[in-house]
C-alpha cells in the first residue's frame, strides 16, 4: 500500500512538472515497467523508479558492462517476477530501492545462494540527515515524501551481508566508506544512443539568427534548484547589466520571480523536456553554467553530468568550484571553475567577449567528455575485475 501511495505522489509530481501530455507518457511507461520480464544473465540491476536517475545508474551502467563482456538486465523493484530472479543471476545491484516484502524475499533468496549484493546510489539519499532540511525534500508532495521518510536503501546499505557499494563521485564514496564498505566510483556516462543523438545535433551546426547574441543556459533538471540558482543571482544580474547582447535560458522548473525581473525580456524559460529535446536545448546555448548551493553535503555529492552533457556538444561550462567539478574540469582548459561572485562574473565574462575562447574550451570539453564520460570509451577496469571475480 505504501509503495502504491508513493507512486501516486510521484505521478502527480510528474504531471505537475511535465504537463499532461509529456507527463502522461512517462507515467504510462512507468505503469508497464514492472511487467517486463527479463532473461537470465550475470548482473541484474533492480531500481526503484524509471526516471533519469534510473536511466543513468541502471540502463547506462548495464550497457557499459555489456560492452565489457557481462550479460546484464534491468528490472524495477515492484516487478511481480522479482523473487524468481534470484536463481537467474549471480550479481544483484540495488539502486534506490526501498524495503518491501517483495524486495526482502529476493534478498533472502540471494543470501541463501551466497550470491553478490551491491548497494548503488547517485545521491545522498540513504540517510535523512543529508536532505531532511533541503529543498529537495521540502518541495515534495506528501506521498512522495513517504519514499524519503527513511533513507532510501538504508536497510540494504546497513545489511552486514552487503560488502560493496557503487556510486557516482569520490565525495559520495567517502560517505559510503564510513559504513565499512568497499566502494567503486562508477561515473555517470552517456550511452551509445546518446552519442548518436548528440552527433546528429552537432552535425546540424546549429546557428542562432542573431550571431551577436550570446546565450547562457542553466539546465536545472528537477524542481529543487532554486537555492543553487540563487547562489549566482548577483553575478548574473551584473552580467546582464553589463552585456546587453546576453540572453539567459533557464530549462526545467525554476522560480524566476527574483531580482532578474529587470531583464525579463532577455530571459527565456524552457519546460522540462524529453531527452533528445534536452540535448537540442543545450546545443542552442553558447555557455553552460552549473551553480550549486555552497556548504551543502547534498549538493556536494552531485555528479558532473551537467558538465559532460554540455561538453559532448562543445558547449563550454562554468561550474561551481567543488570537489566533483574540480576533478572533472581543468580550469581554463576544458571548462571554468568559480567559487565567488567575482569569479563567476570574470569567467562567464571571458566567454561572452571571446568567441574563439568559447570554441576552444568547447572542443576540449568534448574531448574530455568522449574520453571519460561515454560508455563507448569506458575504462573502469578495477570494477570490471571485481565483478568478474563474483561470477
Amino acid at each position: 500500500m505504501k509503495l502504491f501511495l508513493i507512486k501516486i505522489g510521484k505521478a502527480w509530481g510528474v504531471l505537475k512538472r511535465d504537463g499532461f501530455l509529456n507527463g502522461g507518457k512517462r507515467i504510462f511507461s512507468a505503469f508497464f515497467a514492472p511487467f517486463k520480464k527479463v532473461g537470465a544473465g550475470d548482473v541484474l540491476f533492480i531500481t526503484g523508479g524509471v526516471g533519469d536517475s534510473a536511466l543513468y545508474r541502471t540502463h547506462h551502467v548495464a550497457e557499459e558492462l555489456e560492452l565489457h563482456g557481462f550479460k546484464c538486465s534491468v528490472t524495477v523493484q515492484d516487478s511481480p517476477f522479482l523473487a524468481g530472479y534470484a536463481d537467474k543471476f549471480k550479481i544483484f545491484i540495488f539502486h534506490r530501492v526501498i524495503s518491501t516484502p517483495k524486495v526482502s524475499k529476493l534478498i533472502q533468496k540471494i543470501k541463501e545462494q551466497k550470491k553478490e549484493i551491491i548497494f548503488e546510489t547517485d545521491d545522498l539519499v540513504f540517510d535523512t540527515k543529508y536532505y531532511k532540511d533541503h529543498d529537495y525534500f521540502k518541495e515534495m508532495n506528501y506521498f512522495t515524501k513517504k519514499l524519503y521518510e527513511k533513507g532510501v536503501g538504508e536497510e540494504i546499505l546497513k545489511d552486514e551481508y552487503v560488502k560493496t557499494c557503487t556510486c557516482t563521485t569520490s565525495y559520495l564514496a567517502k560517505e559510503l566508506e564510513k559504513y565499512n564498505k568497499k566502494v567503486f566510483v562508477v561515473p555517470n556516462k552517456l550511452s551509445n544512443q546518446d552519442l548518436e543523438t548528440v552527433n546528429k545535433i552537432k552535425n546540424l551546426k546549429f546557428k542562432i539568427e542573431n550571431s551577436d547574441v550570446v546565450r547562457i543556459g542553466y539546465f536545472s533538471g528537477t524542481g529543487s534548484h532554486n537555492k543553487d540558482f540563487a547562489s549566482i543571482m548577483d553575478a548574473l544580474f551584473k552580467i546582464l547589466e553589463k552585456h546587453s547582447n546576453v540572453e539567459l535560458f533557464l530549462a526545467g522548473p525554476l522560480d524566476v520571480e527574483n531580482k532578474l525581473n529587470k531583464f525579463k525580456d532577455r530571459i527565456n524559460q524552457l519546460p522540462y523536456v524529453a531527452r533528445k529535446k534536452h540535448f537540442s536545448n543545450i546545443a542552442s546555448v553558447d555557455i553552460n553554467i552549473v551553480p550549486l548551493e555552497i556548504n551543502s553535503p547534498f549538493c556536494e555529492a552531485k555528479s558532473e553530468l551537467k558538465y559532460f552533457e554540455a561538453g559532448i556538444l562543445e558547449v563550454p561550462t562554468v561550474a561551481v568550484r567543488n570537489q566533483t567539478f574540480s576533478e572533472a574540469i581543468t580550469d581554463g582548459e576544458n571548462g571554468f571553475l568559480a567559487s565567488s561572485t567575482e569569479e563567476w562574473i570574470d569567467k562567464i565574462g571571458k566567454l561572452i567577449t571571446d568567441e574563439n575562447l568559447r570554441k576552444s574550451i568547447g572542443k576540449k570539453a568534448r574531448e574530455k567528455s568522449l574520453k571519460d564520460y561515454t560508455n563507448k570509451n569506458s575504462h573502469n577496469e578495477e570494477y570490471y575485475r571485481y565483478l568478474s571475480s563474483k561470477l
